[in-house]
């Protein structure tokens, strides 16, 4: 029996229908904002650090600096997250959605969001390598927090009008990125790196490794379908109004978040690098910060606006099609030798 077919084995019941579960999350999601019926806001915002926990409690963080050494791999992410991404999205929102400025803005600010939350659930579903996870996820966000106003100046305000398209004024201060980068990955990146700190030496590795982290593992798959479920309400009554937006915009999202992962997947496995650290690179790459290009669409063009609608379209695209991509990268294992399997154990 091959060693995927014995990791499904190994699957909770929880973990070996998850497509299905966020199937019917989605659906649910949908079926309750058609109705009238929203979560709480605050329950996005909450989900997304509760299921980013548990993974930063199982990153061996004593090995981050080894990661952080492979300064080749490093230049790779810069170069896919930095460089490669923005221009693809650019280039794929110019085509579709030439008709509708709003639509292109608020799909180029999603482009521009490099992610520094749910790859690290991503990576955790493809058994990726956590440390090197751990180490893009920083880089990203040190990247962020002083680029990302300035870029998004760049490609919604300069260079629009060499395509065709408006020019749209944006007003984005570091404060505002950096926020969000606190919020979403250094809350869950702390308490995971504490936890581990001081429960793990108290109560013993054994315990701690064997017992503790596979009790809280559930929490990130919780907290995924709860958030799913809040984020398709607040746009349930939206997204059946309004179809053809939703595709419109899905189309290129769709598109850029394949090419994204299979080009960064090659060039992963081309220099030699492992299974797990190739799957880093190649979920960090095709993940976005949805989080912050929401709160960014919203206070800059308003709730109301095409382009606050066509960021909140971006995770609802994503999560599926990056589910999928996790499967994909699974599968994809099998082309790497046992030894660069067994390189991040």
């Amino acid at each position: 029996m091959s060693d995927i077919a014995l990791e499904r084995r190994r699957l909770s019941f929880l973990d070996r229908y998850l497509t299905l579960w966020i199937v019917l999350a989605m659906v649910l999601g949908i079926g309750l904002g058609a109705l009238g019926f929203h979560l709480p806001s605050v329950i996005v915002p909450i989900g997304l650090i509760v299921m980013m926990y548990p993974p930063f409690a199982r990153v061996r963080y004593e090995h981050m600096s080894a990661a952080l050494r492979d300064t080749r791999l490093l230049g790779l992410s810069i170069v896919q997250n930095w460089v490669i991404a923005p221009l693809l999205m650019f280039g794929l929102a110019a085509a579709f959605l030439h008709g509708r400025p709003d639509l292109f803005a608020g799909l180029v600010m999603v482009g521009l969001a490099r992610c520094i939350a749910m790859v690290v659930v991503w990576s955790e579903l493809a058994g990726a390598d956590r440390e090197y996870t751990a180490a893009l996820v920083a880089l990203n966000s040190v990247f962020q927090v002083f680029a990302y106003a300035a870029y998004a100046y760049l490609f919604v305000t300069v260079l629009p009008p060499l395509v065709g398209l408006p020019s749209l004024a944006v007003h984005l201060s570091i404060a505002t990125v950096a926020v969000s980068v606190l919020i979403y990955l250094g809350i869950p990146a702390v308490a995971g790196a504490l936890t581990r700190l001081f429960l793990r030496p108290r109560i013993g590795i054994e315990k701690y490794d064997g017992g503790f982290v596979p009790a809280i593992a559930p929490l990130t798959l919780i907290a995924l379908l709860v958030t799913i479920v809040a984020m398709f309400a607040l746009q349930g009554a939206r997204i059946i109004a309004q179809p053809l937006d939703v595709l419109y915009v899905g189309a290129p999202l769709t598109i850029y978040f394949g090419i994204m992962f299979y080009v960064s997947f090659w060039m992963g496995k081309s220099v030699g690098a492992s299974y797990g650290r190739t799957t880093s690179l190649a979920l960090t790459a095709a993940s976005n910060n949805f989080e912050l290009a929401i709160a960014v669409c919203i206070a800059v063009f308003g709730i109301n606006s095409g382009e606050a609608f066509a960021s909140v379209i971006g995770p609802l695209v994503e999560v599926p099609v990056l589910l999928t991509l996790v499967h994909v990268a699974l599968r994809m294992r099998g082309g790497f030798s046992r030894a660069t399997l067994l390189e991040q154990s």
